[in-house]
């Protein structure tokens, strides 16, 4: 005699809903609408504010499109005089100045993050994250005339010199030792950058799991190979996001470089030659253009600033999205 048990068919949420979810719904349903709705506005207005920068950008600087069109990009005259314009040496000397700052900043900003949260006390550590966060907050002008004063002096009568007598058989360490220059500027903006990559990375580096060091301490790993085989690799994601920070800080900046770079609109191999930043000329020659042309012109290398900074925060957003499996898979 065999009897057959059937298991009861157990009914899902949905197809009995009770009163007291209805009347869950109702009283929650206006107050999740108003944040979903309130905070999309929030997200919305963002992109809607940055369409019309670059709307505007656009719109002025309709005569110099027209007058020089794509040849504006690739020209390197710059005559107010006869209303000849080219944005070529400004886009190099914007380049070239942030690309030297970052090869400046990143090995310095990196190794002071790994000293604090890795070597130095809490306490110590503490303290000089506070300072290197002050260093952030100054402005730019004051930079600039530490520049002007400290700096260029320093570069002028001992470091070009010496990299003219050292390294003058390369083309990039030839020339007078003015002081202003290219990689003057590079310095000032290495120095204005360092926080926010010491900044990040310190925090990035003490988020690290505790038992991932600690397991590879006890496979006998040393210090710096826990930070080089541990450490550094989870964390990569998150240095490459201070890196694109800090880059975006030093293609905009302004007063610092136009104190220190020389402001020559001319493209040098050198980089102990005075140079431009379509940031710098913005500064120097807005209020000084006296025809719609000019003015045209000067907003058309505002528009290509704009055009280079979305493009450089684009690549860094691509690169961290293809290192966030390889951090998370660590």
């Amino acid at each position: 005699m065999s009897a057959t048990l059937t298991a009861p068919v157990p009914s899902t949420p949905s197809a009995r809903p009770t009163s007291a979810s209805q009347g869950k719904k109702t009283s929650t349903g206006w107050g999740d609408w108003i944040f979903e709705n309130l905070t999309l506005i929030f997200a919305l207005s963002i992109l809607a504010i940055a369409a019309a920068i670059a709307w505007q950008l656009f719109k002025n600087s309709a005569l110099a499109r027209h007058a020089f069109g794509w040849s504006f990009l690739t020209k390197q005259i710059w005559d107010p005089v006869a209303e000849d314009f080219g944005a070529l040496p400004f886009i190099f000397g914007t380049l070239v100045s942030s690309a030297l700052a970052l090869m400046i900043a990143i090995p310095l900003g990196v190794g002071v993050a790994i000293f604090l949260s890795e070597l130095a006390p809490r306490r110590i550590s503490d303290a000089c994250a506070f300072l290197i966060e002050l260093l952030a907050a100054i402005p730019s002008v004051v930079y600039g005339l530490i520049g002007i004063f400290v700096l260029v002096p320093v570069m002028r009568t001992h470091v070009q010199p010496f990299l003219i007598k050292t390294l003058g058989f390369l083309p990039f360490f030839r020339g007078p030792a003015y002081g202003v220059g290219m990689l003057t500027a590079a310095v000032v903006l290495a120095i204005m950058i360092v926080p926010f990559i010491v900044s990040i990375s310190r925090e990035i580096f003490l988020s690290v799991p505790a038992p991932l060091k600690e397991a590879a301490m006890a496979l006998g790993a040393t210090h710096w190979e826990v930070v080089r085989l541990a450490v550094l690799p989870y964390s990569r994601s998150g240095i490459a996001g201070a890196v694109f920070l800090a880059l975006g800080r030093a293609l905009g900046e302004t007063m610092a470089v136009t104190m220190v770079i020389g402001n020559v609109p001319r493209i040098a191999a050198s980089l102990l030659a005075p140079g431009y930043t379509m940031a710098a000329v913005l500064a120097n020659e807005f209020t000084e253009a006296t025809s719609d042309l000019y003015v045209h012109t000067l907003i058309e290398i505002g528009l290509v600033l704009f055009v280079i900074t979305i493009l450089a925060n684009a690549i860094g957003r691509l690169i961290l999205y293809k290192m966030a499996p390889d951090a998370e898979a660590h």
